[in-house]
């Protein structure tokens, strides 16, 4: 195994679970980028094996969603990925990169989501500084 297979695989066995929804949604939008520049070149065969990769990229974070406890997100998102595979099957290997560039922009937009939620949930709890008179009147009320 080469050394930047053992990092990848460190990398995935140290994540968390929302660690490991960032690195979905990473490898979905590196799949997205390399398919978009294979359209661009017209290299169909290449496009069409990257977009494959999105598409089980998509699948994984699909089949991933907690529908019992996730409720109304879970089932949003439920949506919001069938949607991101449908325009990207419509358009495969089209020429065309609309789906690519609007898949992209979603998939931007959900990272940067859960990104922001990994680093609220990775912020220290603040505790009030107990002063000396917080302590005389919980004392006197018995807390």
């Amino acid at each position: 195994m080469t050394g930047y297979k053992t990092y990848q695989g460190n990398q995935v066995e140290g994540a968390g679970p929302l660690g490991l929804v960032l690195l979905t949604y990473d490898a979905l939008y590196k799949s997205l980028g390399r398919a978009r520049m294979a359209a661009t070149n017209g290299d169909f065969l290449f496009e069409g094996q990257q977009t494959g990769r999105a598409l089980e990229a998509l699948v994984e974070l699909s089949t991933s969603l907690n529908m019992e406890d996730g409720g109304e997100v879970a089932a949003n998102l439920s949506r919001l990925y069938y949607y991101m595979n449908e325009r990207l099957v419509s358009e495969m290997c089209s020429g065309s990169v609309a789906a690519l560039d609007e898949v992209m922009d979603l998939t931007q937009t959900l990272r940067d989501a859960w990104k922001s939620l990994e680093d609220r949930q990775r912020m220290p709890v603040s505790r009030p500084k107990v002063t000396r008179s917080m302590q005389t009147v919980s004392a006197y009320y018995g807390y």
